[in-house]
């Protein structure tokens, strides 16, 4: 069948008809459009609208076509879409009574149908697969509670903390990457199915059925709205931007920390490449691409949005366009979550260098300034003065920060308040120790032992609350 042989004479030239085509990505919708026929046309039956046997027909040919399978179809681009590709087999099978599915729907109304419930699907698949890689951050982090390294910021050492530790803030930041994911799932979950081409139809359809049918939590209560908005794909898009942004960070810190002079993780084999001409390298080539997909993710957002910018109502064949973008940023993003998932249950954390780092340049200094405020009821400011001072002096003499005692520390006092601090050499050595550091941050976030594996409880709840075993 030619739709356009009521109202328009002649056909699209081939160039016209391919740039218009939305084929090629229409594929993905493929099963979407045969259960939205298939609601539409159960409902239709029901409500006496068309004759039932003509609807088990036609629910019979579409049954066949899911048997059939996609390339059963015939997907030139002349034919505009998958939903006359549709139309046209089962025309094929049972004749001009296959027009009948299409009573009081438009393709409008089909199309916004099809895309939320595949982009439901692609959500589950995603939150799936992110509460599997949060379940293995967990894994590795109860293996490393006591796994000294030491902490950045600015990408200078700040304070020891350990593996485990570290390795939360992924969990945590994927937790909330979920959590939009799920809310943005509420905005998808929504069905526009009866809206028609925008102002619904005068035939007695029931709008609530279809909704059940096709498993949708609520109707869009305005059928102008339900054609038009595409907001849900630019929200989904954003937060799959986030999560790309998360993983590029994880991505971002195997490559730095492979590295000679960090050399802090062994990235496995498997995720790794070598040099055309430097036969001794070995390149984090997959954590790399990591980095760079995200910046693609940020571009179909971007494009996404400029797109939807000042549309009219309702329907636009632009909203054709955004399609594309969407299950680009869907296919990316979930790639980018699989394989950082399993690069980081492959990386070897080098223990010993773990410790040595956190030992070596005076990542333990905040500790030794709170002492001061513990032992000598000092302002806060006047110890950070008096240890930064410490510092400064123990790099100009070569001093390791393992040496520093309380005579020196006694020493730097008198320069700056004219009078010693007579800490107890013990306590000062204890302030200095990345492990004896580590225990004191007890609070609920923080870095000992016993706080770490109270977030680890969390987030295994949290885990199970969620359905994951």
């Amino acid at each position: 069948m030619n739709l356009r042989s009521g109202r328009l004479k002649g056909k699209m030239t081939s160039d016209a008809a391919s740039f218009t085509s939305s084929m090629e990505f229409d594929k993905r919708i493929f099963l979407a459009d045969i259960k939205c026929n298939v609601a539409h046309t159960t409902m239709l039956k029901e409500q006496g609208i068309i004759p039932p046997e003509d609807a088990d027909k036609i629910v019979e040919a579409l049954h066949d076509l899911e048997s059939e399978g996609i390339d059963a179809l015939n997907l030139d681009p002349s034919v505009e879409d998958i939903h006359m590709a549709l139309e046209n087999y089962v025309t094929a099978k049972i004749g001009e009574t296959a027009g009948f599915m299409h009573t009081g729907k438009s393709r409008n109304d089909q199309v916004a149908t099809d895309l939320r419930l595949v982009l439901k699907e692609e959500i589950r698949e995603i939150n799936a697969d992110l509460l599997a890689f949060i379940g293995t951050i967990l894994d590795i982090a109860s293996e490393n509670k006591e796994t000294i390294m030491v902490g950045y910021t600015h990408l200078q050492h700040a304070q020891p903390t350990t593996f485990a530790h570290h390795l939360l803030a992924y969990a945590n930041e994927l937790r909330r990457d979920y959590e939009r994911l799920v809310d943005a799932y509420k905005r998808v979950d929504m069905c526009p199915l009866g809206a028609a081409a925008m102002t619904t139809t005068s035939f007695p359809i029931d709008r609530e059925r279809t909704r059940e049918l096709l498993g949708f939590a609520r109707l869009m209560e305005n059928s102008i709205d339900a054609v038009s908005s595409r907001d849900f794909m630019a929200e989904t898009v954003f937060a799959l931007s986030m999560l790309a942004s998360n993983l590029s960070k994880i991505c971002e810190e195997l490559v730095i920390w492979s590295t000679y002079e960090f050399g802090m993780v062994e990235i496995s084999n498997e995720y790794s490449s070598t040099s055309s001409i430097m036969p001794q390298k070995k390149n984090p080539d997959v954590a790399e691409i990591g980095r760079a997909k995200t910046g693609v993710l940020y571009g179909e957002l971007v494009t996404v949005m400029s797109i939807l910018k000042a549309l009219p109502h309702s329907y636009n064949r632009d909203l054709q366009e955004v399609t594309p973008h969407l299950w680009n940023s869907v296919d990316t993003a979930h790639s980018m979550l699989n394989i950082t998932h399993h690069m980081l249950a492959s990386v070897e954390f080098n223990v010993e260098r773990g410790r040595e780092l956190a030992n070596s340049n005076f990542a333990a200094a905040t500790e030794l300034a709170d002492l001061m405020v513990k032992e000598k009821n000092m302002p806060f400011r006047v110890a950070h003065q008096i240890v930064g001072r410490t510092v400064t002096e123990a790099i100009e003499k070569g001093i390791k920060p393992a040496e520093i005692d309380s005579k020196f520390l006694d020493e730097v006092s008198m320069e700056i308040r004219g009078e010693p601090l007579g800490i107890d050499d013990e306590l000062v050595k204890r302030a200095l120790d990345p492990y004896e550091i580590v225990k004191t941050r007890r609070a609920i976030g923080g870095s000992s032992p016993e706080a770490v594996e109270e977030v680890i409880k969390r987030l295994q709840n949290f885990l199970r609350a969620e359905g994951f075993d």
